[in-house]
């Protein structure tokens, strides 16, 4: 029999994947009820009708929502972190922080296996999240997770636009993921460009199923001009993967 999904992707403590199962399976739950598809409902007829997609009731209706990366995805965010080595890593959207523990996963075990060769080296993932209450429960999960991913995690709170500008940011940027409110993909990017070095992964969720919503980040991101290879990978609702290739 082969192992859960879970294992099999993923090095982590039986006490790690005891919680990302659970937090998945609360996430799902909430993303597959009556309530939540009606709101993306009416959130795709607003925009259609006014341009407008969001507001202050929007808000207070997801404070209490995960709206985490699906599994099958953070197993494939996990994996290609792992294997391109991102040591510094920003995450665009923390919500309750379930992806972030595969991304802090990530660098812990990419930042052990440069210092077993010898090197001195340092990493982190800066996670954003603006709403207070979310981001007191991301820490709480991280607090679970415990010391593998302790010490990984950087919680900037408060408007990314504004925290990502700070000047401690790390030179250099490995890894990019936005799973944020769609405007604020492309100005997101453009505040990070200039550190992502050559080769850098930047991922955007749901870009199938919100493609109208994405136009503005699609239509850079896919302007050979910006520096940018990019495809579409099939996961529920879309996944654009893009690596940063300037001439």
């Amino acid at each position: 029999m082969a192992p859960p999904p879970g294992p099999l992707a993923i090095s982590a403590s039986p006490r790690v994947h005891a919680l990302l199962a659970r937090l998945h399976a609360a996430s799902a739950a909430q993303e597959k009820s009556l309530s939540q598809v009606w709101f993306y409902l009416k959130r795709f007829i607003t925009f259609y009708i006014s341009s407008s997609a969001w507001g202050p009731a929007a808000d207070d209706h997801m404070r209490d929502k995960f709206v985490a990366l699906e599994e099958d995805k953070c197993h494939f965010v996990y994996l290609l972190a792992r294997s391109s080595g991102a040591l510094n890593i920003v995450e665009a959207g923390t919500s309750f922080g379930v992806s972030t523990i595969y991304l802090a996963l990530a660098v812990g075990q990419n930042v052990a296996d440069q210092k077993a060769l010898g090197r001195t080296v340092n990493g982190k993932v800066i996670a954003t999240e603006k709403e207070p209450t979310k981001a007191a429960r991301a820490r709480e999960h991280w607090a679970e997770a415990g010391d593998e991913v302790a010490g990984v995690i950087e919680l900037r709170e408060g408007d990314l636009l504004e925290t990502l500008k700070r000047d401690d940011m790390p030179e250099q940027v490995d890894f990019l993921l936005l799973d944020i409110w769609t405007p604020m993909a492309l100005p997101t990017l453009q505040i990070i460009k200039p550190r992502l070095k050559k080769g850098a992964i930047v991922l955007a969720d749901n870009t199938k199923m919100a493609r109208p919503l994405y136009a503005e980040y699609l239509d850079y991101i896919q302007n050979p001009a910006n520096g940018f290879k990019t495809t579409e990978i099939p996961y529920s609702g879309g996944l654009q993967m893009s690596v940063y290739l300037p001439e």
